[in-house]
């Protein structure tokens, strides 16, 4: 429990370091995965939604005009305000609360919508959050997750986890999608819908956008280098005369439906 609470201490202050950052990130702003999710979700005009671990808010915003009501969650008040001040000039049916994804302040049954998006590895329990949204959830209620990812394999795992962890100090662990889908069934879903595809970085803006100093980026760009050619493979390493230029990883986008 206390390792627990350092970590959620450590994402607090780094997104509150880099909120503007995860408000303009391309990764984050922009994305067909913004719009397939409306294409999936069809979203009705009188559900309550909920985004948790909403970030810059991108996906409250898109959800706005398509639904009654929006809350948008997440851990860090200082990113919240400054989801609030990217949404509330074009919407006026969405709400902010300081939430923990595993813990949330909501009554049984609340919701006919949860989405959380490009943040569960953050999230020291993750099969806790996936309860939790079960249980706000409507009986029929939609859950969309999408989420980095990893194979079922140890090696790539590790070598993935510890580039994250390395570039960003309140990263807990990407998945695999295995473990979420078993995750999934215990806590009462059928998945309705998944996608799994590859996501390519421009690597100096990926890993600047986290890192602190100098110093931790060239020691995230350090383990990369040292990798075996088959985890460097795996991650679509591109170079250009010895600088790291991108890399790729894996993302699960999934729409599971509370039985």
């Amino acid at each position: 429990m206390e390792q627990d609470a350092k970590k959620k201490e450590l994402v607090i202050e780094q997104f509150t370091r880099s909120r503007a950052e995860y408000v303009s990130s391309v990764s984050h702003a922009t994305g067909d995965d913004l719009d397939l999710s409306v294409a999936w979700l069809q979203p009705d005009q009188h559900w309550k939604a909920l985004d948790i671990a909403t970030g810059g808010g991108h996906v409250a915003k898109k959800l706005s005009p398509l639904v009654r009501t929006v809350v948008a969650a997440d851990l860090t008040r200082a990113m919240l305000e400054t989801a609030r001040a990217f949404i509330q000039p074009d919407c006026n049916n969405v709400e902010f609360i300081v939430s923990d994804a595993e813990d949330l302040p909501f009554l049984d049954r609340t919701f006919d919508l949860v989405t959380c998006r490009i943040a569960a590895h953050h999230f020291p329990n993750p099969q806790q959050f996936v309860w939790e949204a079960a249980r706000v959830l409507k009986p029929g209620g939609c859950f969309l997750l999408i989420d980095n990812v990893v194979p079922d394999n140890e090696a790539i795992d590790r070598f993935v986890n510890r580039i994250e962890l390395l570039r960003d100090e309140s990263h807990v662990r990407c998945c695999s999608v295995s473990e979420w889908k078993r995750w999934m069934s215990q806590a009462g879903f059928a998945i309705s819908n998944d996608r799994l595809r590859k996501k390519s970085f421009d690597y100096p803006t990926w890993v600047r956008r986290t890192t602190r100093s100098e110093q931790q980026v060239q020691d995230v760009t350090a383990y990369i280098q040292a990798g075996q050619e088959d985890l460097q493979a795996y991650i679509g390493l591109k170079t250009n005369n010895g600088e790291i230029q991108q890399i790729t990883i894996d993302e699960w986008m999934v729409l599971a439906i509370r039985e």
